[in-house]
């Protein structure tokens, strides 16, 4: 079981009485349906619908507290204050002792945090798991790192956070071209798994190939997992992202999985 301790991520609290209302029309994730305790993972767009920032925001009685990577802290703040114009809102960076476990990658994106001491995870918990288990667990569960699997030339819709669009929720940035997309189905690209035949893990970077299409993907993470063998992330084209086809890495085969793994 993954133990991560996420006290040194970027934990900002947005107060002031239309907190609400503004991170509604800003983020994507739908804050307005977000009951106190509840949490949902979503993004910062820009107008043409890119990922600016990745966010997990946690709804509490007083205020809205979002989360990220510590790389985007300055950048979630200054988007959140170049926003705030007329608004009743306040950005307060905080420090938090926060920390998650989870069982299964699938759970790894639905787990909350907890804002206790590792102590709280339970009996039996153990230590926090070393940074190189964390990053097997990381991929295996298909969860993003900036920079790295998600940039500012990515649609949300072609990763994981598609699991967390709200197409109901309303206007917010950038919801124009994500919405169009959606609707036509014209999606070029996205994060998908690969299960990687034999030993060792595959370059970042590596570039996927198909019998159909020499460029097929681009791989962004890998690790060799205990559970799934060789295991990465790659960007994959529309005409090989179907999940059960096989692409070739590094003249290593692999079969295309649904994110996460499981």
């Amino acid at each position: 079981m993954p133990l991560a301790d996420y006290s040194h991520w970027g934990h900002l609290a947005v107060t002031g009485a239309d907190r609400v209302r503004f991170l509604q029309g800003l983020t994507t994730v739908n804050v307005a349906a977000m009951a106190p305790g509840a949490h949902a993972w979503g993004a910062i767009l820009s107008p043409k619908g890119r990922v600016l920032t990745v966010v997990e925001a946690t709804m509490e009685a007083e205020r809205v507290l979002l989360h990220c990577e510590p790389a985007l802290v300055e950048k979630t703040v200054g988007l959140l204050e170049k926003y705030a114009v007329m608004d009743d809102v306040v950005t307060t960076p905080v420090t938090l002792v926060a920390h998650k476990a989870w069982t299964t990658p699938a759970e790894a994106w639905k787990t909350p945090y907890v804002f206790a001491p590792v102590s709280a995870a339970g009996a039996g918990a153990g230590a926090v798991s070393s940074p190189e288990a964390l990053e097997i667990a990381r991929v295996e569960a298909g969860m993003l790192v900036y920079g790295q699997d998600v940039d500012e030339d990515t649609f949300p819709f072609e990763t994981p956070l598609a699991a967390w669009l709200d197409y109901e929720k309303g206007c917010y940035v950038g919801q124009e071209p994500v919405f169009r997309v959606h609707a036509q189905g014209q999606g070029a690209r996205v994060l998908r798994g690969l299960r990687v035949e034999g030993d060792g893990a595959v370059a970042r970077g590596a570039p996927v190939k198909h019998a159909a299409r020499e460029k097929a993907g681009v791989v962004t993470s890998s690790v060799v997992s205990p559970t799934f063998g060789a295991i990465a992330m790659a960007y994959l084209h529309r005409t090989v992202w179907e999940v059960g086809g096989e692409v070739e890495v590094e003249g290593r085969k692999a079969v295309v999985v649904e994110l996460p793994f499981g």
